[in-house]
């Protein structure tokens, strides 16, 4: 995500230096986009802005390493997955008042930040318009984003990145191991494409950041406890043959989707136009 900004901030006529982890990777990147590279603390000392974007592991040694540099009045910006830790390491360690935290709600291979959602976090006056500011820097380009703090990010996270990549984790392995060596595809319906699209998008992806992801969140083990007891529930249905309580429980799940969604009944037809544009 760091070389994609470091892309979508050149195409838009900023002036960029990155730095990395790995010396040949970082080189290899600058050589591609045509950036001045440099360590971490060169860049920072040169920056207006500095954009966070390392591993939540090593998100706290980064901002040590960098906060002796850090200005008063420099904006620093993280876009890690989760945000009431590094929002709370920033505030910790560097001395400038504009800082934000933000999440890009999508991966490195969106073409472009149209229609793209993003999350901003911002804790006092300072950081609210800081926020705004880069609302509508965004917003002009396309983008659509929400505000929110830190917690209230963390915990609908638990459910948006980490349940969803939960199921689609444990779906793949009980996909090649239910019929090994590979799932089925010539026979597979929409409804099996969707999810096996969602198993791919995942499992082809980073396993250290989902990881990451999976350990470091909020609230995500929670999630997955009552996940895990409603599919025992459910699970307990279809093995005892219950269809009048298997037929009701479905139906009030419906009738609760339907209130809090109006679009509801496109639902299946959107899925074909999903899977029509793969």
């Amino acid at each position: 995500m760091g070389r994609w900004f470091a892309d979508f901030l050149l195409q838009d006529g900023k002036e960029v230096v990155i730095s990395g982890r790995t010396q040949s990777k970082l080189l290899e990147v600058g050589r591609e986009l045509g950036v001045e590279v440099a360590s971490n603390v060169e860049a920072v000392k040169k920056a207006d802005a500095v954009l966070l974007s390392v591993p939540i592991e090593s998100f706290e040694e980064v901002v040590r390493e960098i906060s002796p540099y850090i200005k008063p009045g420099q904006t620093v910006i993280d876009i890690t997955s989760i945000k009431v830790f590094p929002v709370a390491t920033m505030h910790k360690h560097l001395k400038t008042e504009r800082i934000l935290g933000a999440h890009p709600l999508f991966g490195p291979g969106a073409r472009g930040i149209t229609n793209q959602n993003f999350v901003l976090t911002p804790t006092n006056d300072e950081e609210r318009a800081l926020a705004q500011k880069i609302r509508e820097y965004l917003e002009a380009r396309g983008a659509k984003v929400s505000l929110m703090t830190p917690e209230e990010h963390d915990q609908k996270m638990a459910l948006i990145l980490g349940l969803s990549h939960f199921i689609a984790i444990v779906s793949a392995d009980t996909l090649l191991s239910a019929d090994k060596p590979k799932p089925p595809q010539p026979v597979g319906g929409i409804t099996y494409k969707v999810l096996l699209t969602l198993v791919e998008s995942v499992i082809s992806e980073n396993p250290e950041l989902y990881a990451s992801i999976q350990m470091s969140l909020p609230h995500v083990a929670e999630i997955e406890a009552l996940f895990q007891r409603k599919v025992a529930e459910w699970a307990e249905l279809v093995q005892s043959k219950d269809r009048g309580e298997f037929v009701r429980r479905m139906k009030v799940l419906k009738e609760e989707l339907e209130k809090n969604n109006p679009d509801f009944g496109k639902a299946y037809q959107n899925m074909y136009r999903l899977v029509s544009e793969l």
